[in-house]
């Protein structure tokens, strides 16, 4: 993380991301300063459960009010293109381009080509559709939003090199990929000298814990920062929904998740959640969003919002001090059931069975 940087005259403001406490950090092992949380704007241009533009609008000027730096975005949000859209007006009316980042996302087949992928023809396509969307000349930061299993990290690793050459694209990263993938990339950078990802964007909350197998400690060898989508498990962890109710909303009836986040893990872990959003008075969204932003390697979340009060709402995240005891038990409580080898690498049994020369089955214990 970057040393404190004083962006604005919101120091030490309640909900300020430039408080002493929630300084702007480097993304990664780059150059790259970020705010602690990343603004997604899947909601903006969504006709089905987003906000029109003027609350948009709203959404963003609360953000930036309160120090926020990284607004992201993707080509396949809202319907053709109309987030990065929406985007690239409400940038252009508060004459901001130089003050902000811009986050955009290639991969997907989408409205304009049949095809997706990681492959030079549709990122160069996929470009150059987003920065005409957006009305800029360049973007700040372009992900791959998801991997195709078809493209070598090598030809990915070069198609980035060439377009941040040509001054399209300022830094590039990896969203929704294997370990293995996002290491070879980084890897294949590393050893031809060529700009590699500065970040990895995955799912991760108290309810969502995969990562930590594999993706969290390869991110730490890597030099590649952490960026938790979807921190508030599609809402769930907002608190809104009880035992034995019909869900509604973003986690209602076809939603993308399913119910993989009405299991009795997780609502043991929202139970826990609101006992320690009492303890420290705030509300259970903020307390998730501070334990996320308090994991390993976790540079920067990104959060939604609809309206203005709920960014607010979730920039008392920010700077929210969780009590060691209180980030013990959600440690506990959604801890995952590592697969092989993460299972093994029980740290203090580890470090018993290299230093004390017990027998291998010990690890497991």
């Amino acid at each position: 993380m970057s040393p404190a940087v004083d962006r604005t005259g919101l120091v030490g403001q309640p909900g300020s991301m430039t408080s002493p406490t929630a300084t702007l950090r480097t993304l990664g092992r780059s150059g790259l300063l970020v705010s602690p949380l990343s603004l997604g704007t899947m909601t903006f241009g969504n006709d089905a459960w987003g906000s029109d533009e003027e609350t948009s609008g709203a959404v963003l000027d609360a953000y930036l009010e309160a120090g926020g730096n990284i607004i992201d975005t993707a080509d396949v949000y809202g319907d053709a293109g109309a987030s990065e859209e929406q985007v690239g007006r409400l940038v252009a009316e508060r004459g901001i381009r130089d003050d902000v980042l811009v986050a955009t996302k290639f991969g997907f087949a989408n409205s304009f080509f049949a095809t997706g992928g990681a492959g030079r023809v549709h990122a160069h396509r996929s470009l150059e559709g987003s920065l005409r969307r957006l009305g800029t000349e360049h973007v700040d930061l372009y992900w791959l939003h998801v991997w195709d299993d078809v493209t070598p990290a090598a030809e990915l690793v070069h198609t980035m090199a060439d377009l941040v050459r040509a001054g399209k694209i300022r830094y590039w990263a990896l969203s929704d990929v294997p370990a293995w993938f996002a290491a070879e990339a980084a890897t294949v950078a590393r050893c031809e000298g060529l700009p590699g990802p500065v970040a990895l964007q995955v799912e991760y909350s108290l309810v969502a814990r995969d990562v930590e197998d594999e993706h969290v400690r390869m991110a730490r060898e890597h030099g590649l920062a952490l960026v938790p989508w979807s921190p508030l498990a599609g809402g769930f962890l907002t608190g809104k929904y009880s035992r034995g109710e019909e869900p509604e909303g973003r986690l209602g009836k076809d939603n993308p998740f399913g119910d993989s986040k009405f299991t009795d893990t997780g609502w043991d872990t929202l139970d826990v959640v609101r006992a320690v959003a009492e303890e420290v008075d705030a509300s259970c969204a903020q307390v998730a969003l501070a334990w996320v932003l308090g994991r390993p390697g976790v540079d920067s979340v990104l959060v939604g919002a609809r309206t203005p009060e709920q960014v607010r709402g979730n920039l008392g995240a920010v700077g929210l001090e969780l009590p060691d005891a209180a980030r013990q038990r959600l440690d506990a409580v959604g801890a995952p059931e590592l697969g092989f080898p993460g299972g093994l690498y029980n740290p203090a049994a580890m470090a018993q069975a290299v230093g004390g020369g017990t027998g291998f089955g010990r690890l497991r214990g």
